[in-house]
């Protein structure tokens, strides 16, 4: 793998094999010591032009975890903010010697952009797409997995593919949702059935041709899903009135105390947070016992160790300008 830029690049068999690992490396976070040496030597940056609190932390544990440097940038604190255009920003960076560079940017495409300029700089840096506009979020896809995988595989240890033929729901706001996006490439390459839920004005153009079934009514759907994703109202992407008011969206799609009571029982709620708390979700929901927000956010950890360590955990490549950007 010589960078992880979409979740479209990834095939069931590698999925799987980045689940695997990310079992193993959860075995890390329950260890006095949390220090594998994996990655000693290598450097790894996480460059980030949005804010964030669980992407950013979770791979700069992850990093550290493994032995590798880690160097976090943020736009507020770089020469960006002084006008430095992306490209210069992250070839000067790379030009340091680094082993991989972390992307998150308000711009969709970016990080596969990034990619085409060091592979034709001839640099060997690996790139990880940490959420690019509203294109997508694949690492959040692969812990959403990875969460969901275990919580099925517990109901039934002898199920090896735990996702294939789930149906699983994605609720709220999908135009703006990168991570609906790479969900839905993820879990529909695992087998996964999904179903998306929103009002029509919150379903992005082209989703007729998307591998999914989409409905506008939740509470048809809750009663016949295995798991169900709901997604933040992402007011600060909105520039128009794409529903009427937060207590609308509320009565319409938001998980409510009522809606819980439809849920068959043992159903995971997932969020990919951050919450608000009172719109697309209540409180009730989000703390129920049926709550897996916390396992997600647990999860990301060791994904993206995982995710890091295929990267750079092999034979020493960092001559390697020739692979494709992936």
């Amino acid at each position: 793998m010589r960078h992880l830029l979409s979740a479209a690049d990834l095939e069931a068999a590698e999925v799987a094999e980045i689940l695997d690992l990310a079992e193993q490396m959860a075995l890390v976070q329950s260890r006095p010591v949390k220090k594998l040496p994996a990655l000693r030597g290598r450097t790894v940056v996480n460059l980030f032009f949005e804010d964030s609190t669980r992407t950013r932390s979770s791979f700069e544990l992850a990093g550290k975890w493994l032995s590798a440097d880690v160097i976090n940038i943020s736009a507020k604190g770089s020469s960006a903010s002084k006008g430095e255009s992306l490209r210069d920003t992250v070839l000067t960076v790379a030009s340091m010697g680094i082993d991989a560079m972390v992307v998150r940017h308000m711009a969709s495409g970016a990080p596969l952009q990034v990619a085409r300029w060091f592979a034709a700089q001839g640099l060997g840096v690996h790139v990880v797409n940490a959420g690019d506009g509203t294109h997508e979020h694949p690492t959040q896809a692969l812990l959403d997995a990875f969460t969901l995988r275990r919580h099925f595989r517990a109901q039934d240890p002898g199920r090896s593919d735990a996702l294939a033929g789930r149906r699983v729901a994605v609720v709220g706001d999908i135009t703006h949702s990168r991570v609906a996006r790479s969900n839905v490439l993820l879990l529909t390459t695992l087998g996964a059935e999904v179903v998306l839920v929103a009002p029509p004005t919150l379903l992005p153009s082209g989703v007729g041709t998307w591998p999914v079934e989409v409905s506008h009514d939740l509470d048809a759907v809750l009663p016949d899903v295995d798991a169900v994703m709901m997604l933040r109202v992402q007011r600060e992407r909105m520039s128009g009135g794409y529903f009427p008011t937060p207590r609308e969206y509320t009565v319409g799609y938001g998980l409510t105390r009522t809606r819980l009571g439809l849920l068959r029982p043992g159903t995971p709620i997932c969020h990919p947070g951050p919450m608000n708390r009172g719109l697309e979700i209540s409180a009730d929901a989000a703390d129920s016992a049926g709550s897996l927000v916390l396992d997600q956010v647990a999860a990301g950890v060791a994904v993206r160790m995982s995710v890091l360590y295929q990267l750079l955990g092999g034979q020493d490549d960092a001559g390697d300008t020739t692979g494709a950007v992936r």
